[in-house]
């Protein structure tokens, strides 16, 4: 296949997805026209088109620009496993001889010849990127990182400083990080997920050892010290290689010492609440200092980092509410979620409002969903969102709320969500899920404004 970096013209199908619009603006800043479709416009589509990406929402051919048709040995182009076999546009594509990849080929052809530092895991992630990112950013490196979510320091998800060495989320859904060549590499977590795709979680960390086993011996693979895996271990107040002491919570701002191997870093302050934050704060030190980010600079880039949109974002926050955005949408998220609640709000009435993701994840994590929603003081179910699925009989919000023990608990639809909120007493109200839920934050926060 033809180097990309000599491709004139890309065409990506989803490109409203995270992973898929960040490498629609690095081609964009390197000069290739960018275009593509997306099934519903969004936030995010609409960010792209102001940054001069045409994108469409029909699922036609008539809709592919020219300039797309009459060059084919010259374009490229990039979908993701959600597409579905029958769109027809992907059809066309294939049947005319186009270049065809998935994202995670156009992302691992992208690094390959790159300094790579990857972050991989079923939670933490995007945040880790995020703040991994920054770091470098902030200390000087020349780096080029793609998040899997929208940082709020520069309101993107790419940060184009260089190409010098590369950050990149390393995503276990349809085995997609297998494809990246990483010289420094993190595994944050390895809970099941994705059962749809692996079926068994022993499927699932066979995928993350052979992930692992891609760091070459010049490298370094870091590691949480609660799995089981090699590799330089992460902790919170115990042996680990790096690891946080003496850890306070001051005003909501974490303060800790940060053992390495070789110094002790006093005095680091992260804002982001929650131990999972904490955790993910220091696997980013840790990979920017075995990179090489002068270690004088870190307190000062960790201390100004302000969060990744839809993680912990505080949308109000004064002394009569507190609305809180999330993306959580596995058990063990929901449950990080609320420990960063109760540990910021210990005395106050909390409401979770949560939209399922995935028939299938719903089905298969019911009993953990139940007990991860029935921590909060109260619960709002809205209706599931499918994404990439079709309903599957019986299982529906409906049948989830019955397993909640919980003394405050309903179903609500989106039409009535703002009215449930306002009808419901509650100090903090906490919106979660990886679907649409999203969309109506802004409605929800529009609202509650004046009372707050």
């Amino acid at each position: 296949m033809k180097n990309p970096d000599h491709i004139e013209h890309f065409y990506f199908i989803g490109i409203g997805g995270i992973g898929m619009s960040a490498l629609a603006r690095y081609f964009q800043a390197k000069g290739a026209k960018v275009c593509g479709y997306d099934r519903t416009p969004s936030k995010l589509t609409a960010e792209l088109e102001q940054e001069g990406i045409v994108i469409s929402y029909a699922d036609e051919v008539e809709t592919i620009p020219q300039n797309i048709l009459e060059d084919v040995e010259n374009s490229l182009v990039v979908y993701t496993p959600a597409v579905p076999k029958d769109h027809k546009q992907f059809g066309y594509f294939q049947q005319e001889a186009f270049q065809v990849v998935k994202r995670s080929e156009l992302l691992g052809m992208v690094t390959a010849n790159k300094y790579c530092l990857a972050v991989a895991g079923t939670h933490g992630k995007t945040t880790t990127t995020a703040i991994l990112g920054h770091l470098l950013k902030e200390t000087g490196a020349k780096v080029t990182a793609f998040l899997g979510g929208i940082s709020e320091d520069i309101q993107s998800n790419l940060i184009m400083q260089g190409d010098e060495v590369v950050v990149v989320e390393a995503d276990e859904f349809d085995r997609s990080f297998l494809r990246l060549s990483p010289n420094i590499a993190a595994i944050t977590s390895m809970d099941a997920d994705h059962l749809d795709i692996y079926g068994s979680k022993e499927e699932l960390e066979k995928s993350f050892n052979e992930f692992a086993a891609k760091i070459p011996e010049n490298g370094t693979l870091f590691v949480n010290n609660k799995l089981s895996l090699s590799g330089t271990t992460l902790g919170i107040n115990d042996a680990s290689d790096y690891s946080a002491k003496n850890v306070k919570i001051e005003n909501g701002t974490y303060v800790f010492d940060l053992k390495t191997p070789s110094q002790t870093i006093e005095n680091l302050r992260f804002n982001l609440p929650g131990n999972h934050n904490l955790l993910n704060a220091i696997t980013a030190l840790a990979m920017a200092i075995e990179y090489g980010s002068p270690t004088i600079d870190l307190a000062r880039a960790l201390y100004s980092f302000k969060g990744v949109r839809r993680r912990f974002n505080y949308k109000i926050k004064t002394d009569k509410l507190v609305l809180i955005d999330d993306y959580a949408h596995h058990p063990t998220e929901i449950s990080a979620v609320h420990q960063a609640v109760r540990a910021m709000y210990p005395d106050k009435i909390v409401l979770a409002v949560f939209q399922p993701h995935l028939f299938s994840r719903t089905r298969d994590f019911a009993e953990d969903f139940a007990s991860s929603l029935s921590e909060f003081d109260k619960v709002f179910l809205m209706d599931i969102y499918p994404a990439r699925e079709t309903p599957i009989e019986g299982i529906t919000s409906a049948w989830l709320l019955e397993q909640l023990e919980n003394d405050y608990k309903r179903l609500v639809s989106k039409h009535d969500l703002i009215d449930s909120i306002r009808s419901e007493y509650a100090d903090v109200v906490v919106m979660m899920g990886a679907g649409d839920i999203g969309d109506e934050v802004e409605s929800v926060q529009n609202s509650l404004q004046d009372e707050a």
